[in-house]
C-alpha cells in the first residue's frame, strides 16, 4: 500500500525536508507539500528589500513548482492553501483553498512546518500571505521608505537592528532614522549589545532606549497635499510623530490549526510540543521543525538543522524503524548585519565575531545564494 506524507509549510523548513525525502525515492511513498504560498520566499533579505533598487523580486522569490518538478511526477504533489484544522487521532488535516473550499487531506507522516508571523500583517520580515501578497507588502513597504524623511523603527533585536542599519546605511545622512528599543541595550542586552549600538550610530541612527511601544495609529488627518503620519505611542505616555513606522517586535507561531492539547502551556504565543526526536508529543507519526517549534530559538540555523533531523526520522518511521535524536547547530551563532558593509556577531555566550566575519557570511548578500539551493534541492 502507498504512504503519503503531507508536509504542511513550504519555506525554509519544510521545503528542506521535502527534497530531502524526494531525493531518496522512497518506495510507494507520495510526498504532499502544502504551501499558502506559491512561491519560496526568502525573507531573510526582506530587510534590504526595502530598500529601493537594492534586490530584484526574482531574487526573493522562486516558484515551488520548479523546486518540485525535478522529480517524478507521481512522487509528490503541490497543494496551494493553508492548514485550517487537523486531528491527529484521525491522521487527517484539513486544507482550506484559494477558492474558499476546503480539501481534506489522509496521512501516513505529517510534518508541521507552518512557521510564524509577524504581529503586524503587512510588514513584509515573514509572508504575511500569498505570493501577490507578501510581493506587494514590500514594494509598498519599499515606496512608502522612499517618500518618509523621518522613520521609526519599533524593537531593537536582531531584524530591528538590520532593518534599522539597511535605512541608516542608504538614508542616514538624508532621512532621520530611530529605533526605538525597549530596554536598556539593543540585542535584549546580549553580549553583542555594546557593538550593534556602535555600529547602528555609525550611520546616524539614533537609538531610544526605555521605548516600549504601546500603540501605534493614524495621526490626525494631514491637510491637502500633505502626507499621512503616524502617531507612535510609548508606554511612558510619549507619542511620537513620523512619517513611517516599521515594527520588527515578536512572532507568533502558526499553530491555530493545531489542537490545543498539543501546544506549550503557558505561552503567551503557544509554539507545538515536541520531545526529543522532534516529535509531536502523544503521536507517533507527526514532526515539526522550524519557528513553528522556536526552541531552542527562532532561528535560520536552527531549522536548517531540525529540518535535516525530521526528514531522516520520517524516513525511518516509514520504514519501521525508530527515531534519533534530534541534533542541533555545533554551536550556537548569532549574527546581525548592520548596513551592507558592516556587521556583528557572536558564537555561543562569549566569542564575539570580527565585523569583517559577519559581512562576509552574513550581511554582503544576506545569503541570496542560497534560494538556488531550496530551488534545484542540493541544501537537502
Amino acid at each position: 500500500m502507498s504512504k503519503t506524507v503531507v508536509i504542511l509549510g513550504g519555506s525554509i523548513g519544510g521545503l528542506h525536508v521535502a527534497h530531502a525525502l524526494l531525493k531518496k525515492n522512497i518506495k510507494d511513498t507520495k510526498v504532499i507539500l502544502v504551501s499558502k504560498n506559491s512561491h519560496f520566499y526568502w525573507n531573510l533579505a526582506s530587510v534590504r528589500a526595502i530598500i529601493p533598487g537594492q534586490i530584484k523580486d526574482e531574487q526573493l522569490f522562486q516558484p515551488l513548482q520548479a523546486a518540485l518538478s525535478r522529480y517524478p511526477t507521481e512522487s509528490w504533489e503541490l497543494v496551494i492553501g493553508s492548514a485550517s484544522a487537523a486531528d491527529f487521532d484521525a491522521k487527517t488535516v484539513e486544507i482550506t483553498l484559494p477558492d474558499g473550499t476546503t480539501r481534506t487531506l489522509p496521512y501516513h507522516q505529517l510534518v508541521l512546518a507552518t512557521g510564524a508571523r509577524s504581529p503586524s500583517p503587512d510588514t513584509p520580515w515573514k509572508a504575511p500571505g500569498t505570493y501577490e501578497q507578501t510581493l506587494a507588502s514590500l514594494h509598498d513597504t519599499a515606496a512608502r521608505v522612499a517618500s518618509a524623511q523621518h522613520i521609526i523603527v519599533g524593537g531593537a533585536g536582531s531584524t530591528g537592528i538590520e532593518v534599522a542599519g539597511e535605512l541608516g546605511y542608504e538614508y542616514g545622512k538624508t532621512k532621520e532614522i530611530v529605533l526605538l528599543c525597549s530596554g536598556d541595550k539593543v540585542a535584549g542586552g546580549s553580549a553583542l549589545a555594546d557593538a550593534a549600538a556602535n555600529e547602528l550610530k555609525k550611520l546616524n541612527v539614533t537609538i531610544k532606549y526605555g521605548a516600549h511601544v504601546a500603540e501605534a495609529r493614524p495621526a490626525a488627518a494631514a491637510g491637502e497635499g500633505q502626507a499621512s503620519k503616524t502617531e507612535v505611542v510609548l508606554a511612558s505616555g510619549e507619542t511620537l510623530t513620523t512619517d513611517l513606522y516599521l515594527p520588527t517586535t515578536g512572532l507568533i507561531p502558526n499553530t491555530e490549526y493545531i489542537p490545543a492539547q498539543y501546544l506549550v502551556d503557558g505561552a503567551v504565543v503557544r509554539p507545538v510540543q515536541v520531545d526529543e526526536y522532534l516529535r509531536v508529543p502523544g503521536t507517533q507519526e507527526v514532526w515539526a521543525c522550524g519557528d513553528i517549534v522556536s526552541k531552542p530559538r527562532a532561528g535560520f540555523f536552527y531549522t536548517q538543522k531540525q529540518a535535516v533531523s525530521v526528514a531522516k526520522n520520517v524516513e525511518a518511521a516509514l520504514a519501521g524503524l525508530k527515531p534519533a535524536v534530534a541534533k542541533g547547530p555545533p554551536v550556537d551563532v548569532f549574527a546581525c548585519a548592520v548596513g551592507r558593509d558592516r556587521g556583528v556577531g557572536r558564537i555561543n555566550n562569549s566569542i564575539k565575531m570580527p565585523s569583517f566575519a559577519v559581512w562576509a557570511a552574513k550581511g554582503r548578500t544576506l545569503a541570496l545564494p542560497m534560494v538556488k539551493t531550496y530551488i534545484d534541492g542540493s541544501v537537502a
